[in-house]
């Protein structure tokens, strides 16, 4: 069989927004064949397949809502995990 599957992702160091980076990746067999980094603002392809997939979704209103992924997703979540990790320790 085939697997196909996204990983989502916030990285910081504190709790703002410009020291976040939100990025969604998408693999096909292990192999990762497309990436969005709020960091690059844009999809990148990293197989045939992946860049051919990239040029569309940059082109497409995909990217404009990759974009507000790192204020709407991230910024949210991670103001509720330091605040988490800071009552624990």
């Amino acid at each position: 069989g085939f697997l196909h599957y996204v990983v989502t992702d916030c990285e910081f160091n504190s709790s703002k927004l410009n020291d976040i980076e939100y990025t969604e990746s998408y693999y096909y067999n292990k192999l990762g064949i497309i990436r969005f980094s709020s960091s690059v603002g844009k999809f990148v392809g990293y197989t045939e397949v992946g860049i051919k997939n990239a040029e569309r979704l940059n082109n497409g209103p995909e990217v404009i809502a990759r974009r507000g992924e790192k204020e709407g997703y991230c910024f949210h979540n991670v103001g509720i995990d330091v605040e988490a990790d800071l009552t624990k320790s």
